[in-house]
C-alpha cells in the first residue's frame, strides 16, 4: 500500500525506532507511548487488522505474537506483566489500518483499559 505509514516505515521511507525484526515482522517504539514501554508490532506485509491477519496464511498471527513476546523479553518486562493491545476498526479506536499489536508494560495496567 503506497499510503500506509506502517508500510513506509517497514520500506524505510519513513524513520521508526526499530527495537526487533525478523523477516516476517517489525517492531519499533509508539510515538505517543501510553506506558514506559510501549512498542508496535507489525507484520512486515500489509493487513489491514487483527481479522485480516487472522485469515492471512498459517503461521503469519503466530509470528507476530511470538515476536511481541520477544519484545517484552528484551524490555524486561516478561517476568512483571504486560498487555498485548490490537484494535481492529474504528470504534475500538484503531487509526492506522495496517495491523499492529502493541506491547504495553513498566507500571501497573487497569482493567478495564478505556
Amino acid at each position: 500500500m503506497t499510503d500506509c505509514l506502517f508500510c513506509k516505515i517497514v520500506a524505510k521511507e519513513i524513520p521508526a525506532a526499530v527495537i526487533h525484526e525478523t523477516e516476517r515482522t517489525l517492531a519499533f517504539r509508539d510515538v505517543n507511548p501510553q506506558a514506559p514501554t510501549h512498542v508496535l508490532v507489525i507484520p512486515k506485509g500489509h493487513y489491514e487488522n487483527a481479522a485480516a491477519l487472522a485469515a492471512a496464511d498459517d503461521g503469519l498471527a503466530d509470528a507476530v505474537l511470538k515476536a511481541a513476546h520477544d519484545v517484552a523479553v528484551q524490555e524486561g518486562v516478561a517476568d512483571t506483566g504486560y498487555r498485548l493491545v490490537f484494535n481492529t476498526g474504528p470504534q475500538a479506536g484503531q487509526t492506522v489500518f495496517h495491523v499492529h499489536g502493541h506491547v504495553l508494560g513498566g507500571r501497573g495496567l487497569q482493567w478495564p483499559p478505556g
